[in-house]
């Protein structure tokens, strides 16, 4: 392996090139490349290449690139290789699925989520401010959820534990291990004193805040210091288009150090308030000592002014895409954080000053807190559908997901992610630590009702999951018919004709996703907005507000406090023993990494503690090896993705420069990159982000299933050249059994679409267009008419 390595390495820029005097440019080399790129879940280069004997020509054990053994040195040996391609295969599944650790960024899923909200923007030119103000809101709506997360670590450790069991005497005398922190069972020890027990225990939500900073810090030197390929905007590009073609996209490196200074500040300030604010309060009590009052207005102010240098922060995106901006903000990146960290220890140190006659009793503010971030998330939300509706009203996109709201729903549902998760956890702490009927206060009441509304939310999920799945029964027996008309002159089978046309009218569920999402996240909306109201006026759970009114009412408020408590906790427990087999099992922690493929695609621009962006790796890697290709043989490339891989040949193509561009070929099948990517994300991956790149490649083709619920057409619009949608494939390949399959064909649906013949026909004809010369011209005087999705290969 070494040595192929070494011999592949000696290329131009580091990559395979042409050996013995063959160079493309002139002309006397006719090896063609084939570059096979895996989607969701990965696989092994074996299973790509068709070949147990691999090796490894370039990269490294987390994303590289491979080749049969055979084929190792096949720039040496151009003449084996006259009228077939060199198959490469690009592995990068270790990206998203690696060692266990990766199992602890389930703990991130509400950041993933608000991060994808961030490029889920309708398509708008000409529109800069209103862009910018709605990734503004996005990112606010990041902090929040970074702030919601350290609140919920302080209201389990300053509140329910160092609060309220330590300081009650039932509670430390059960749970024996706070025996010290208790004023009664410690006989008034030294760690007894309120202010000492919430700054001993400020250690928790300070130590998942410094996790976060190193676990964001760990990727970011992995992740976001892959520099892409340093280029000129070409002027004939149209940097309308997408901003996936611009060269600094796919570098966040100062962006994402910019919010993560910000965001650790943010939580470092958080766990300062919670042991500072009580104290000042207690200061304020007529009589109190003048001095510690003073201090504690200090204090307060001084968290106050650092809030607002953390927002100040996060309003300013600072990152150009136009160019790699190679600059980091040191002094920035350094010193707020900094200066967090030396607030928070003056607060532990104001905190823990001894205070005589200050006892522990009811809750901590945590009401207020929890309702506060609650208001704010919610306004924001608002405010950005106001804003998205705005953008999408000026250029409309008949397919965009939930008519350009995609972003605000999802942002909706990330916040909600993040309140069913901190809440989980303190209603599930508040159980433990009241176990003995002991009484403590619990939880904020707000929790509590936001629990409550969780079953009357899966009553209108699972009516609509009914509703969709009344529709697919009924499209199923509509396909029933078109089943028998795919395979004429056949004996007909009814059970294979069901199945097969019940699994067409499950895959069309996914162009039905919208619909979920959009009512989810309004009914989560109103509802939140009524759980937050409930708290706020009658300071009760609900189960105790509705006492005295109707019978039928205080029941269902009893029910839905008891199910939704149940339901959190459930969550909770499954979600823990999820991580925890992840973290053994390597198949459960591959599944895992299927979630994160699809999650962690997009750049951390609106959060930087979500799980790092895969594709500031891939994306580079496999720029680099396309262009250097291109550059050493005078450019003859295939490049061949499906699923997920066909989303980074796409975004690799568009780094590619212009000339290298018309000199690749592109394969893609079961594409999710018009049929999801183009809804979800139609200002990166809209019509027109399409059909400039069928416009600028020497060829696309895209292969796809009625079966396949992931991928689909490309659907390009008006005049943009020749299909490039081969009709749909037959699945399953035979209807019944004929000599040929003897035993029935599966329906292979996402997968193993290299089984069917139409597939290695296409990448024979893509494979014969290109020559070692630059591509003829790829249209003819004149506009020709678009075709519609062909039956034959068609031409590019």
């Amino acid at each position: 392996m070494g040595q192929a390595q070494e011999r592949a390495g000696t290329g131009g820029h580091g990559a395979p090139g042409p050996r013995g005097g063959t160079e493309g440019t002139d002309g006397r080399s006719g090896t063609a490349l084939e570059l096979l790129v895996h989607g969701v879940g990965g696989t092994t280069p074996a299973e790509m290449l068709d070949d147990p004997r691999t090796v490894r020509i370039t990269g490294d054990h987390i994303a590289a690139v491979f080749r049969r053994t055979e084929d190792a040195d096949a720039e040496s040996r151009p003449e084996d290789y006259r009228g077939r391609p060199v198959p490469e295969a690009y592995v990068w599944c270790n990206l998203t699925s690696g060692n266990g650790t990766r199992a602890l960024w389930l703990l991130l899923l509400p950041f993933m989520v608000v991060n994808l909200a961030h490029w889920m923007r309708p398509t708008a030119h000409d529109r800069i401010r209103t862009v910018r103000l709605y990734g503004l809101l996005v990112r606010l709506t990041g902090l929040t959820l970074t702030v919601l997360l350290v609140a919920a670590a302080c209201e389990v450790a300053l509140d329910l534990v160092a609060w309220q069991c330590a300081g009650t005497r039932a509670c430390a005398q059960r749970h024996s291990w706070l025996g010290f922190m208790s004023p009664v069972v410690s006989d008034g020890g030294w760690w007894s004193p309120p202010g000492r027990r919430l700054a001993l225990a400020a250690a928790v939500p300070a130590a998942l805040t410094g996790l976060l900073w190193y676990l964001s810090l760990r990727t970011w030197r992995a992740y976001e210091s892959q520099q892409p390929m340093d280029r000129e905007t070409d002027a004939e590009e149209d940097p309308g288009r997408t901003a996936l073609g611009r060269p600094g996209f796919w570098y966040g490196r100062r962006l994402v150090a910019r919010l993560r200074a910000a965001h650790t500040a943010a939580g470092l300030l958080t766990v300062a308030a919670a042991v500072g604010t009580p104290a000042a309060r207690f200061d304020r009590r007529p009589g109190g000592p003048a001095l510690l009052d003073t201090l504690g207005w200090v204090l307060v102010g001084a968290l106050a002014a650092g809030a607002v240098a953390v927002v100040a922060v996060v309003c300013r995106r600072g990152r150009s895409e136009n160019r790699l901006d190679r600059r980091l903000d040191e002094h920035l990146v350094r010193r707020l954080p900094l200066a967090a960290l030396v607030l928070f220890v003056l607060a532990l140190l104001y905190g823990g000053w001894a205070r005589p006659g200050w006892t522990s009793g009811g809750r901590l503010s945590g009401d207020m807190t929890f309702g506060g971030i609650a208001l704010v998330q919610g306004l924001l939300v608002i405010a950005l559908a106001v804003v998205a509706h705005l953008l999408h009203r000026s250029r409309p996109d008949a397919r965009a997901a939930i008519r350009g709201l995609g972003g605000p729903a999802v942002a909706m549902l990330a916040c909600a992610l993040g309140g069913v998760m901190s809440g989980g956890v303190a209603q599930r702490v508040g159980d433990w630590m009241d176990g003995t009927g002991t009484r403590v206060a619990g939880p904020p009441v707000l929790l509590t009702w936001q629990a409550s509304v969780i079953p009357p939310l899966l009553v209108v999920v699972l009516l609509l999951c009914a509703a969709l799945a009344r529709h697919t029964l009924r499209l199923a027996r509509a396909e029933r018919d078109a089943v028998e008309g795919d395979h004429p002159g056949e004996a007909g089978d009814p059970g294979r004709t069901r199945r097969i046309a019940l699994t067409r009218a499950m895959a069309t569920l996914t162009d039905r996703a919208p619909l979920l999402v959009a009512i989810t996240s309004a009914a989560t909306l109103l509802l939140g907005a009524g759980a937050l109201v409930g708290a706020l006026t009658t300071d009760q759970v609900p189960g105790e507000a509705a006492r005295g009114t109707y019978t039928v009412v205080h029941g269902a408020a009893q029910t839905a406090q008891a199910l939704g408590s149940w339901l959190i906790g459930l969550g909770f427990i499954l979600f823990v023993t999820w991580g925890r087999r992840a973290y053994k099992d390597p198949s459960a922690r591959r599944s895992i990494g299927i979630l994160w493929d699809v999650g962690t695609f997009w750049p951390r621009a609106a959060h930087p503690f979500a799980p790092p962006c895969y594709a500031e790796r891939a994306v580079p890697d496999l720029t680099w090896r396309m262009a250097t290709w291109t550059r050493a043989t005078g450019g003859r490339l295939v490049i061949s993705g499906h699923s997920q891989g066909s989303v980074l040949a796409a975004a690799a193509s568009w780094q590619l420069e212009p000339s290298a561009r018309r000199r690749v070929a592109l394969l893609t099948y079961g594409s999710p990159l018009e049929r999801l990517y183009g809804r979800w994300f139609p200002a990166h991956f809209g019509p027109a982000a399409l059909a400039s790149l069928h416009e600028e490649v020497d060829c696309w083709r895209n292969l796809y299933r009625r079966t396949d619920p992931i991928g689909g057409p490309m659907r390009l619009p008006g005049d943009s050249g020749p299909a490039v949608d081969r009709a749909p494939l037959k699945d399953p390949l035979t209807y019944g059994r004929t000599d040929l399959h003897p035993l029935p064909a599966p329906i292979l649906g996402h997968s193993d679409y290299q089984a069917d013949p139409v597939f290695a026909e296409e990448r024979g004809r893509l494979l014969a267009r290109l020559r070692p010369q630059v591509p003829a011209p790829r249209h003819t005087e004149g506009p020709a008419p678009v075709p519609a999705a062909d039956d034959g290969p068609g031409d590019c």
